[in-house]
């Protein structure tokens, strides 16, 4: 994003407090103006100010904040505004941003703003991607191509949802995620691979669900390697959104949802936020954050897969880790 940049230093000025008025409407641009500017993923919506300052610029008025937010139920794109979205229900610590904007009596306008989202914490850590990343189409592709190979089903089965993925840096690059297929239309004996004209089946409803690691390296000229544990059912249905018409199926986003681990996490502020800390910082929560907890049933491998665990194999525990 073009407003996007590194972490910025806090401008000098004099602290205000958190809950001002002007310093809300600072914010409030600031979180336009990011949500503006991206078109994949969802909209970000505010969710504590943690500082403000202030500084004359001439007849402007500079504002320093540090704010964390939270991603929301609207997609990029949706013009729907952020004050009219609810937090995704999802365990993902709050997301830092900082923002410079300046004011005049008469109009607001963001200078800087920059939120940390999906960026890894360290060099070759995993880090989250968005459920609809053009990224994961080929390990989509490659884990239901070899699912349909290996099941014992009489007909081919295509993707239903994706949740929770990861991308790491290796010796090339990991994908880690947990998908869920539907049984389609098109049996084996008469279709080798998917195609466009491969429905589900509306008579025989069945579903399947795997954990797949995909190591993708196109620069070795190797075909990705998939590996995948499996088994029969849906996905939880924690949350889902519809599909827009013409678009793949990796445009349905569902999460898993994890158990809340932290009270920072929460929607509860502390003890000490708000109205007992000086400037009244960090302010009260924008709205509550209400996690939905879920412990999933863990999976066991597809009928052909070898019983010894290959390497790179990951487990429920390494989805919630």
């Amino acid at each position: 994003l073009k407003h996007r940049k590194d972490w910025m230093e806090v401008q000098p000025g004099v602290l205000i407090f958190c809950d001002d008025p002007t310093v809300e409407t600072a914010v409030s641009s600031a979180m336009n103006k990011f949500n503006e500017g991206i078109s994949t993923g969802h909209k970000l919506a505010l969710f504590q100010i943690l500082s403000a300052t202030k500084s004359e610029n001439g007849s402007d008025t500079l504002y320093s904040l540090q704010f964390t937010t939270r991603r929301s139920d609207c997609p990029a794109g949706d013009p729907k505004p952020w004050t009219d979205c609810d937090y995704l229900p999802i365990d993902r610590k709050p997301i830092p941003c900082n923002a410079v904007v300046s004011m005049t009596e008469t109009e607001t306008e963001t200078k800087e703003v920059h939120c940390h989202i999906g960026e890894a914490q360290c060099m070759g850590c995993p880090e989250e991607i968005e459920e609809n990343s053009e990224d994961l189409k080929v390990p989509v592709s490659v884990s239901i191509s070899k699912y349909n190979s290996m099941s014992d089903s009489t007909h081919l089965f295509r993707l239903n949802d994706i949740m929770h993925a990861t991308r790491q840096v290796v010796a090339g690059l990991r994908y880690k995620f947990s998908f869920d297929m539907r049984r389609t239309n098109c049996a084996k004996a008469e279709h080798k691979d998917l195609h466009d004209c491969c429905a589900p089946d509306e008579e025989t409803v069945e579903y399947a669900r795997c954990n797949t690691t995909v190591d993708v390296a196109p620069w070795r000229l190797e075909p990705p390697q998939a590996q995948l544990e499996c088994e029969p059912g849906r996905l939880p249905m924690m949350f889902t959104r519809r599909r827009p018409p013409g678009w793949s199926p990796l445009r349905n986003l569902l999460f898993k949802l994890k158990e809340e681990s932290s009270e920072e996490d929460t929607g509860t502020p502390k003890p000490t936020a708000s109205s007992d800390s000086p400037f009244h910082c960090p302010s009260k929560p924008w709205k509550p954050f209400n996690p939905v907890h879920s412990e999933p049933k863990a999976p066991t491998k597809a009928p052909e897969e070898s019983t010894a665990q290959p390497d790179g194999v990951f487990t429920d525990t390494d989805l919630l880790g």
